[in-house]
């Protein structure tokens, strides 16, 4: 299963009481490793700081699984990190994705937004 491929990946984090919050995310990458792209300070950064155990699978735009969910941990990068991650989902994306960029840029700063390493478990 290449989850790089896909368009969307569903990345599930945990809240401090177990409970599972399922996000749609942008997703590339290779080589085992996925890459994903977030506002740093949405929920789903914050749980990852707390914990990196998450689940991942294909879905769709709404989030609506579409395979199997399995395992994985992530990870939260520092400013180079997130630069490659921004220049992977530029790349992806085409067009659509460095708008997004741009406007999320203009919006929230550079540092408004933060790459996160996902490796299956």
């Amino acid at each position: 299963m290449d989850l790089a491929a896909g368009k969307y990946l569903l990345l599930t984090t945990f809240r401090k009481d177990g409970t599972a919050v399922p996000t749609p995310v942008w997703v590339a990458g290779g080589d085992g490793t996925l890459y994903a792209w977030s506002a740093a300070d949405a929920g789903k950064v914050k749980r990852i700081r707390r914990s990196g155990d998450v689940r991942i699978g294909p879905c769709d735009v709404r989030g609506k699984p579409t395979g199997e969910q399995i395992p994985a941990t992530a990870r939260l990068l520092d400013g180079p990190g997130s630069d490659r991650v921004r220049s992977l989902i530029a790349k992806k994306y085409g067009v659509v994705g460095k708008l997004s960029l741009l406007g999320s840029r203009l919006r929230r700063g550079r540092d408004g937004t933060i790459g996160i390493e996902i490796k299956p478990a």
